[in-house]
């Protein structure tokens, strides 16, 4: 079969799924079989294709048929201005993600940071931690997470892209395993409260970590953690930025402003319009919070 008849075939098989993405999905899919760009082959539809790359990219349609994301049949997934390999382990990076990378580049800009010292919560595959490694020459950059899997995958995705120099990393609950205090928190947690669960859609709900997306009844437990926490943890007038859900904007900035070691609140909306960042400045006297939370705990 020629290139143009398998991605037909496959793109005709997605669409009738219901698979929004279904001439990309096929040629994605293709490009991974056939170990090339996709502009490479798109350029010739007329060449065929031999019988196991044939074999091995409907085995590929078959599962993304099943509903499984292309990223995880692949391995891979683009993020910033390099690819990741992704596995089950790990939350498959979202370009909205990106909005929170280019905020805290923007605030160490702003403060002049030359060598800031940063801490990513809930690394997964590592995409924020190695974004931020990518454009800071100088920083140093702790990446965490509860998960033993995800972590060595992002120690793998670190030494694959030449920054491993830049980081450490981190086993622990939050912000527990991390010593010393740092200039910039970001995290990315899990947001998804329980009722909003079982609506996602099949390929995260039945793919991705839950663990990674939910947070509980109401989708905030880990921002009740991370606020308590993080002034502990911050230098004096050091930030800790957090992606949100679209609806949460209100609950985790009146969760900033009640903790009362905060301020310069402020809120990032992403490309599509909708809140997506939060950030917030550690006040240069805060008093200290109160013995912080941990997940379960009330």
């Amino acid at each position: 079969m020629t290139i143009g008849d398998v991605l037909s075939e496959a793109a005709t098989q997605f669409h009738a799924a219901g698979i929004p993405t279904a001439r990309l999905d096929a040629e994605v899919l293709l490009a991974c079989c056939l170990g090339c760009e996709r502009m490479e082959f798109i350029k010739s539809p007329e060449k065929t294709i031999k019988g196991d790359c044939l074999i091995r990219f409907r085995q590929m349609v078959a599962r993304r048929l099943q509903g499984e994301p292309v990223a995880y049949i692949t391995g891979r997934k683009a993020f910033w201005s390099f690819t990741l390999e992704v596995t089950p382990d790990v939350l498959i990076p979202r370009p909205d993600t990106e909005v929170l990378v280019e905020e805290a580049l923007k605030i160490c800009r702003t403060e002049g940071w030359i060598d800031p010292r940063i801490a990513d919560i809930g690394t997964g595959s590592g995409a924020i931690a190695l974004a931020l490694a990518f454009q800071l020459a100088h920083a140093h950059i702790a990446a965490t997470d509860i998960s033993p899997n995800a972590l060595k995958l992002a120690e793998k995705n670190a030494r694959r892209l030449g920054l491993q120099k830049a980081m450490s990393f981190h086993c622990g609950d939050l912000l527990t395993p991390l010593d010393g205090l740092w200039d910039l928190i970001v995290s990315n947690p899990p947001y998804i409260a329980a009722q909003e669960y079982d609506a996602l859609p099949r390929g995260v709900r039945d793919y991705e970590p839950k663990e990674a997306l939910w947070a509980g009844e109401n989708g905030l437990e880990f921002y009740e953690n991370l606020v308590a926490q993080a002034p502990d943890h911050l230098k004096d007038k050091g930030w800790l930025v957090l992606e949100i859900g679209a609806s949460q904007a209100d609950a985790v900035r009146g969760l900033l402003e009640k903790a009362g070691c905060y301020n310069n609140i402020g809120l990032r909306c992403d490309y599509a319009g909708l809140p997506r960042v939060v950030k917030a400045r550690a006040a240069s006297s805060f008093r200290r919070c109160s013995r912080p939370l941990y997940f379960g705990e009330r």
